[in-house]
């Protein structure tokens, strides 16, 4: 029996991949009920109802879902999916399009990832060790100084607390100090063999036991130009009209994506099945195909990306999800896109967060400008420490989106940062000039 389309769609967050998911809720139809912790202008402006407050508190949010009458909620940020919210909404007969806690440790634990992959057999895993104790730690990494490792939090990082040796870590003793003080937080640390290559996102949404594919987008997360300075949680994105990117080697995103298939298969068979978003991080090395990461939602700011160019309906597809019924692929639009973060000036240091105004003259240009980690008015909003607005550009290539996306920036006035040499001509050819 086939369940009619939820009209009232709850989602949880307040970031710029909130306000792609919430535009295309909204542009299908649907009524959206928001609940941020942060007042986006563009999201509230989209929403039926919402409320403010903490994200990662069930209890206000489940009341808030009963209240509005509320079918079916999708959960956007990933310290959510450490909660009990999903299981508390489907305890009350609200269906979920996102994984419960249980399924979403595929990104909550990193350790729980990289033994769910050893003992499913499945391709791309690399050498890891776990540690509890300092004694033990230093041991490993003297027996191994010919070799250099990420350095992991075992849960939740925001994408700023994995450190790697040869990059961010200069040597045996660097990496040691920084491995302890990890134990010395957190009471562990991961070590992963570190490989090298070039690094991209694949996106798959799931209903449990198939997947269905989005474009490859390959993110920035480093500060500066060059790719220089501390991680972020990504300056920008880039996807091309092919749906892979020229710079991969051949069937790089087959590959990828049959590694999702098996994720998903070994989630499922492990007691644990999974449905949403699933997200993966992979390194095209020149030893094959590695998984960096297996996350548990929507990419940010990958997912702006493709949400762009979804050309199919979001409420049907996330209505599919919960009710484990996605029989047919979704279907993207064939062009290329280039995202900038406006970001506040020192962002990845010691941001300082000042206010900024959007042009409104020209209101089809709107809908390339995404509204992230902000509060205020669609024409003028006041940046937090976080990353602000997300400007898009869409062509027929990589050079012709990052002309546009360069456009679009000029509609935004104000003290910010961005990287302007995402997506550029020299940066694509550098990369394809290295192509396996």
């Amino acid at each position: 029996m086939v369940r009619p389309l939820s009209e009232k769609i709850l989602l949880v967050g307040g970031g710029g991949r909130e306000d792609a998911v919430a535009r295309r809720l909204s542009e299908a139809g649907a009524h959206v009920y928001s609940f941020l912790k942060n007042r986006n202008p563009s999201i509230i402006s989209l929403s039926r109802d919402y409320r403010i407050g903490p994200e990662t508190d069930p209890a206000p949010i489940v009341d808030f879902a009963l209240k509005s009458g509320i079918d079916l909620a999708f959960i956007g940020p990933d310290p959510v999916l450490e909660t009990s919210l999903v299981e508390d909404l489907r305890s009350k007969g609200i269906r979920v399009a996102s994984p419960d806690r249980s399924a979403a440790r595929i990104e909550t634990s990193k350790k729980f990832m990289r033994e769910l992959l050893r003992e499913y057999r499945i391709d791309g895993n690399i050498e890891f060790a776990n540690f509890t104790g300092t004694d033990h730690l230093k041991e490993y990494l003297q027996q191994h100084r010919d070799k250099e490792f990420a350095i992991k939090p075992l849960g939740l990082t925001g994408g700023k607390g994995v450190k790697v040796m040869g990059v961010h870590l200069s040597g045996f003793e660097e990496a040691f100090s920084y491995a302890s003080s990890v134990i010395g937080k957190d009471g562990s640390v991961l070590l992963e063999e570190r490989v090298t290559g070039e690094e991209f996102s694949q996106q798959v949404f799931t209903d449990g036991q198939r997947i269905s594919p989005m474009p490859v987008v390959q993110d920035y997360k480093r500060a500066g130009e060059g790719d220089t300075g501390p991680n972020t949680g990504g300056m920008g994105s880039i996807s091309d009209s092919t749906h892979t990117l020229p710079f991969l080697s051949h069937n790089a995103r087959e590959k990828a994506l049959k590694i999702m298939e098996d994720v998903v298969s070994a989630l499922r068979d492990s007691g644990n099945e999974f449905h949403g978003i699933l997200y993966g991080q992979f390194m095209d090395s020149p030893g094959g195909i590695r998984v960096i990461e297996i996350n548990a939602r929507f990419a940010d700011p990958e997912s702006i990306n493709v949400l762009h160019l979804l050309d199919d309906s979001l409420p049907d597809i996330l209505n599919r999800i919960a009710d484990g019924d996605l029989r047919k692929s979704v279907r993207f639009r064939n062009a290329a896109t280039v995202l900038k973060y406006v970001v506040p000036e020192g962002y990845g240091y010691a941001p300082k967060p000042s206010a900024l105004a959007i042009s409104q003259e020209k209101p089809e240009k709107r809908k390339f400008i995404y509204y992230a980690a902000v509060s205020g008015e669609l024409s003028e909003v006041e940046q937090s420490t976080s990353r602000s607005l997300a400007v898009v550009g869409e062509g027929k290539d990589i050079e012709t989106a990052n002309s546009e996306c360069e456009e679009n920036l000029k509609l935004i006035k104000g003290k910010f940062y961005v990287r302007h040499d995402i997506g550029t001509r020299a940066m694509i050819e550098a990369k394809m000039a290295r192509r396996p």
